[in-house]
This record gives structure tokens, C-alpha cells and sequence, in this order.
């Protein structure tokens, strides 16, 4: 089989995968994203594949495409591309394929992987997503009707897929990042910090109990009532306060119609997301493993350049 690599371009970071015969042999972590700047994304990857292939005893000669998906193809990218639309799988992400030589990178053609856009008369049913497409492609083994798919993150998406193995809706929310935002950026920080981030399961469902019947505003405050007041550990207050930031996509999931939800995307959110799914539903609950996930959207961008 053919030998790639593959680029998951991210706003603030940017990952470089060597992948032959459909696995990952090798990654390349790069703290450069869309938000830096075209010239400096640029030298970044020329930079990474370097030293990607030379760890690796190959040459660009040996690399027949570089996939690449995610905020690479946006405005702040390298190649600013549309979306594709839904209903949206490999057959049409294939097809919308964007091929093209960036000299100063590397001579190996790039193929850039458009996002996926939902579009309605209004924001209830509009959304998009830059990168999360691919990932599922990697998940996802074939069509899996009456399944949702959640890919918790910065931006978590709740994708739904219909029996041909194609997006059919999806949804986003900013868990993550309102997650670190308050965390980081507000008084809270003194009570939970991600250095102490051992999930304590009760904490974890109080929160979400809390919130559920205080609302938001109220519940994070308790994060520092738990520490100040009652001298709750560190690993404690930030379970608490995660339960809390996750009621709403948690709840979300509940009022889905799918029976079957699988978890991928960011380790902590995806078992957290896990612990209160299981506890508040009769649902069909899947917690991917590390090993599952961490290939995925190099995996992902080879099935669609590769699907028949």
C-alpha cells in the first residue's frame, strides 16, 4: 500500500502523521496553527515533514500525497476552501478533493479535505466543521444508522449519520473551550487547574446535578465553595466544575432520537462524557479507547483519498 502523510491542521496546533499500509507510524506535533499566520504555518510544515521523514528513513519521493484537513482549509489557512454540504460522507468528501502543489512546503501534492457545512433558514439546523468530518471517517467503519456520534473537543460536535455512512446533521458546542476559559481565566482558577485533572466520579455527577437544578452560573461558583469552604481537593472542585460545564451537552444528548452513542474525541471530556451518560440513560453507550481515537483523522484522511 501507498505512503502518506497527513496533516490535522488546528487553530492553535498542528499535527503531521506518516502512515503506511493504513497505519500510523509516526507523528509530528507542531505548536503552530491557522491563527499564526500563512507564512508561519508554512515554515512549520516545511520544517515538520522534514523531520518527520528523516526520523523515519524516507524521502518525499517515497510519499505519494500529503492529506490535509481541518482550519488548514479555512481563511486562516494554507488553502481556503467551501464546505461540502450534507448529506456528506467518503464518496463525497472524495469528490470534493482539492489537490495542488504548495512549492515552498513540500513537491509532494497536497489534497486538501473540504469541511462540512449544514445549512437551514436559521441557526437551529446551520452549522459547520473543519476537521471533525475526517475524524469520523476514521471512526467509522461503515454506515451505522441510528447512531450519534460525539466528538467531544474545543468545539465538540454531535454528528448524525445515516445507514450509507454519510453526515446527515450535526451539531456544535464550545464545551471545551468555555470549559478552559473558565477555568483559566476567571476566579476559579485558584480552585481547579488541569494539573490536577484525576476525574472523582461523585464530583463529577454533583456537578451536573447541580447545575442541572441551579443553572450555570450558579453551579461553577460552587467550585469555590468547595474549596475555599470545605477544603475540597484540587481533583475534586475541577470534576465539579466539569460536571457542570457538561450538563448542557449532556442533556442534549438525552433528547437525541439515537439509541446508540459513541464517544471519540478529547480523552478527559469523552470519559467524563462517558461516566454521566451511563448514569443518567438507558442508551447504548460506546467510550472509545486511546488507541481507537489517537489515529483516527490520519486514518480518516486515507479512507477518503483511498474510497472506491
Amino acid at each position: 500500500m501507498a505512503t502518506y502523510l497527513t496533516v490535522d491542521g488546528g487553530t492553535t496546533n498542528t499535527r503531521i502523521s506518516l502512515v503506511r499500509e493504513r497505519s500510523v507510524c509516526d507523528v509530528q506535533r507542531l505548536s503552530v496553527g491557522a491563527r499564526d499566520g500563512n507564512a508561519a504555518l508554512k515554515n512549520a510544515l516545511r520544517e515538520g515533514i522534514a523531520q518527520i521523514l528523516a526520523r523515519n528513513d524516507c524521502t518525499e519521493g517515497d510519499v505519494l500525497r500529503i492529506l490535509a484537513s481541518g482550519m488548514i482549509t479555512s481563511e486562516y489557512g494554507l488553502c481556503n476552501l467551501p464546505h461540502v454540504h450534507v448529506p456528506a460522507g467518503r464518496a463525497e468528501l472524495k469528490a470534493n478533493l482539492f489537490e495542488t502543489v504548495i512549492d515552498e512546503v513540500s513537491a509532494v501534492p497536497f489534497c486538501f479535505i473540504r469541511g462540512v457545512r449544514a445549512v437551514s433558514n436559521g441557526p437551529d439546523g446551520t452549522d459547520m466543521m473543519r476537521g471533525e468530518e475526517t475524524e469520523l471517517m476514521g471512526l467509522m467503519e461503515t454506515g451505522e444508522a441510528d447512531t450519534l456520534y460525539i466528538l467531544p473537543g474545543s468545539h465538540s460536535k454531535h454528528i448524525e449519520v445515516d445507514g450509507t455512512g454519510r453526515i446527515a446533521a450535526f451539531r456544535t458546542m464550545m464545551t471545551g473551550e468555555l470549559f478552559a476559559a473558565v477555568m483559566e481565566h476567571t476566579i476559579l482558577r485558584d480552585a481547579a487547574d488541569f494539573a490536577h485533572n484525576t476525574l472523582v466520579e461523585s464530583r463529577l455527577l454533583e456537578g451536573y446535578v447541580y447545575c442541572e437544578s441551579h443553572g450555570f452560573n450558579e453551579a461553577i461558583f460552587k467550585t469555590r465553595v468547595l474549596r475555599n469552604a470545605f477544603g475540597a481537593a484540587k481533583e475534586e472542585c475541577y470534576s465539579f466544575l466539569l460536571g457542570a460545564v457538561l450538563c448542557d451537552e449532556v442533556k442534549a444528548v438525552l433528547r437525541a432520537p439515537q439509541e446508540r452513542i459513541v464517544l471519540g474525541g478529547q480523552k478527559q471530556l469523552r470519559e467524563a462524557m462517558g461516566i454521566l451518560l451511563r448514569a443518567k440513560c438507558q442508551k447504548s453507550v460506546t467510550v472509545l479507547d486511546d488507541a481507537a481515537v489517537a489515529g483516527s483523522t490520519a486514518l480518516g484522511a486515507v479512507r477518503i483519498y483511498e474510497d472506491k
